[in-house]
């Protein structure tokens, strides 16, 4: 809004130093009596909250604690670097540099998951040998846990461990499933869930104490009634949900966007 009023609105003059300041309401009030206007009628605009972009970046100050909410906390990302440096600025974060690196390598993140009590999937480590049917995942430098892939026979595992392994260079992460498994992914926003991921909303408790991750993607493999981690990767604000947006906007309501 313009501050400033017209010459032509009247004949009142500009106040002189020391008088109201050229700024906020009370002072378009006084201007206004001066220039013999009636005050305007006050107007409230409802507060729209700031839609998280691509590849932002924000830190939530909750219980004296620090979150960073990003989409990639991979190696080398803004995000690990953001908590690398608070880290040793010796300020409390989370998640911690090494939560990010270990729940996004399987193995490992599977490890952790395992060792505090939540279901995992059978899993091993190979060059080549697979069981049948399985989720395959890549553990190399560049690969990233959102990229796996189901097969369920010899042809076709053998073109994705070609490509996964870069033609045998590097080994890669196998998990045996039952033929009748279904896999389902799931967001967690500050270790809660929505809708339909209800099921395993505990578990995304317990992930979140392990890990620490303001926002991932949980991929389980489903056999009957029962439940496994197969997976934690990263997620993309535009395809949360409308209730696990508004999760997301109660906890960064107020923060300061980086």
């Amino acid at each position: 809004m313009n501050d400033r009023l017209d010459a032509s609105a009247g004949s009142g003059s500009l106040p002189e130093p020391g008088d109201t300041p050229l700024s906020g309401p009370i002072a378009r009030s006084a201007l206004r009596k001066r220039a013999g206007m009636p005050d305007a009628p006050a107007q409230v605009h409802p507060r729209k909250d700031r839609p998280m972009v691509r590849d932002s970046l924000a830190v939530i100050r909750r219980d004296h604690v620090s979150h960073v909410v990003a989409e990639d906390y991979s190696y080398k990302s803004e995000a690990y670097y953001t908590i690398l440096a608070r880290e040793q600025a010796g300020e409390p974060i989370r998640p911690s540099s090494r939560d990010v690196l270990d729940a996004f390598v399987v193995p490992v993140c599977l490890e952790r998951a395992e060792r505090a009590g939540i279901p995992v999937v059978e899993w091993g480590i190979s060059q080549a040998y697979v069981p049948l049917p399985a989720i395959l995942y890549g553990i190399n430098y560049f690969a990233t846990a959102t990229d796996y892939a189901v097969v369920r026979d010899a042809d076709q595992a053998k073109d994705v461990i070609k490509h996964i392994t870069n033609k045998g260079k590097y080994p890669f992460c196998y998990q045996k499933i039952e033929d009748e498994a279904a896999i389902s992914t799931c967001t967690a926003v500050f270790g809660r869930t929505t809708g339909s991921c209800a099921p395993i909303a505990g578990y995304a408790e317990k992930l979140y104490e392990i890990f620490s991750l303001p926002l991932v993607n949980m991929v389980f493999v489903r056999t009957g009634e029962k439940f496994a981690l197969s997976s934690l990767a990263p997620t993309r604000y535009t395809r949360l949900s409308p209730g696990e947006r508004a999760f997301l906007a109660a906890y960064r309501d107020h923060q300061e966007f980086l």
